[in-house]
């Protein structure tokens, strides 16, 4: 069950940052070849797997729905902020953005190819997530996938951390224990890639994506 109290108050502090926030990240992937080359590669196994339908959840400004556009796939943006949403449509006005929960998503039943969930989950308490994954799950079609970025806990032994973030409250989890989730969801893991926090980073912390699919029925052994 998601905690409304949390949500509102998460809700509240990013409609107060968004101008600030589109500001900063305009340009992020500017400057990180290896998330570009990962969103790259989602796009192509999203896009090889469907129609490419792709829901970008917790979408901020806008400036990640706008490079999956780009990159092919018929995207739209879903944040709890009106304020972000407003931003994204203001800023990137020929794509789709909606006010939505994770928890509580306006998408039908298993019609998505792809979901990105990218750095959306850290404000989520660890008791709520699985309840988001089950969500995800349920907007995939079979055989689609979940990219899923956040930040690992400093070692198996601390499978969630808290740690201080400018906006709100945020968590951290060890990789093992995500994926554990997501597979406990029905989500697969296919892939990860772990990226070592930089000199230059803000916060000294591993930055993971998990890659994972919906399993199909032609994954059953004997199907055709």
């Amino acid at each position: 069950m998601v905690d409304h109290d949390t949500l509102g108050s998460t809700r509240e502090a990013y409609d107060t940052a968004a101008p600030t926030y589109a500001r900063l990240f305009r340009d992020e992937l500017r400057d990180r070849p290896l998330e570009r080359a990962l969103l790259s590669a989602f796009a192509e196994v999203v896009g090889a797997g469907g129609n490419g339908r792709v829901a970008d959840l917790g979408c901020g400004p806008g400036h990640i729905t706008s490079h999956l556009a780009e990159l092919g796939l018929s995207v739209c943006g879903v944040d709890a902020s009106p304020a972000m949403v407003g931003t994204a449509r203001r800023n990137f006005p020929g794509l789709r953005f909606d006010v939505g929960s994770m928890a509580a998503l306006d998408i039908a039943d298993g019609t998505l190819d792809g979901v990105l969930s990218r750095w959306s989950v850290i404000h989520t308490p660890p008791d709520e997530l699985p309840a988001i994954l089950a969500e995800f799950h349920r907007v995939l079609a079979p055989g689609g996938h979940l990219l899923i970025g956040f930040s690992a806990t400093d070692g198996p032994s601390h499978p969630t951390q808290v740690f201080d973030h400018a906006v709100a409250p945020a968590y951290r989890w060890w990789p093992d224990h995500l994926a554990a989730l997501l597979g406990a969801s029905g989500l697969a893991e296919v892939a990860r890639t772990v990226r070592e926090p930089q000199p230059t980073d803000r916060r000294q912390f591993q930055e993971v994506h998990l890659l994972a699919r919906k399993p199909s029925a032609s994954d059953r052994p004997g199907a055709d």
